[in-house]
């Protein structure tokens, strides 16, 4: 298909001469500008949509990161704590543990929110009322910036996973 436009547009660079060079060079003129149009328009979206975006992913990599790390260690103490408590007990030898989880660990972080509420009374003239109010809020994580420049999320509370089940092994005494 591209071929045949290239040779439709060879032939007329044959047929009228002047003109037709000049049709192809304003052609080409036209494209160049289109291409860099395109390559313009593109960035220019392109950044406006990183920046309203950029606060967010730092929230949800902090989040992500905090609940990744609690979550972990969370679930070590538990398993390590049980085996401690387990090898206590008289005549039980070596144990293992290993705990599952029905859901991970849940971070909420703090948020700094603005509510603010308008209440309008209208009376007509035949003695009616019409009360209309109007709640609006505002929600944002609040962060803290650390000395290096990175701004981490203050959290409210960590709430701990639920233990799904759990498997022990231990060796008798003998």
């Amino acid at each position: 298909m591209i071929k045949k436009q290239l040779e439709k547009i060879k032939n007329l660079s044959y047929k009228d001469g002047k003109d037709s060079k000049r049709k192809i060079e304003n052609l080409v003129v036209l494209l160049i500008i289109l291409i860099i149009t395109f390559i313009a328009i593109n960035k220019i979206w392109s950044g406006d949509s990183k920046e309203s975006t950029k606060e967010n992913n730092i929230q949800n990599t902090a989040n992500k990161q905090l609940a990744a790390e609690t979550n972990t260690n969370t679930t070590t103490d538990l398993q390590t704590n049980l085996e401690n408590i387990l090898t206590k007990i008289s005549g039980v030898g070596k144990v293992k543990v290993l705990l599952t989880y029905y859901e991970s660990s849940e971070i909420v972080p703090l948020y700094d929110e603005t509510v603010s509420e308008t209440t309008t009374e209208e009376a007509d003239t035949s003695g009616g009322k019409r009360t209309t109010t109007d709640t609006s809020t505002q929600k944002s994580a609040v962060m803290q910036e650390e000395g290096s420049g990175q701004k981490n999320i203050i959290t409210q509370k960590t709430v701990s996973p639920k233990i799904e089940g759990a498997i022990i092994t231990a060796e008798g005494r003998r």
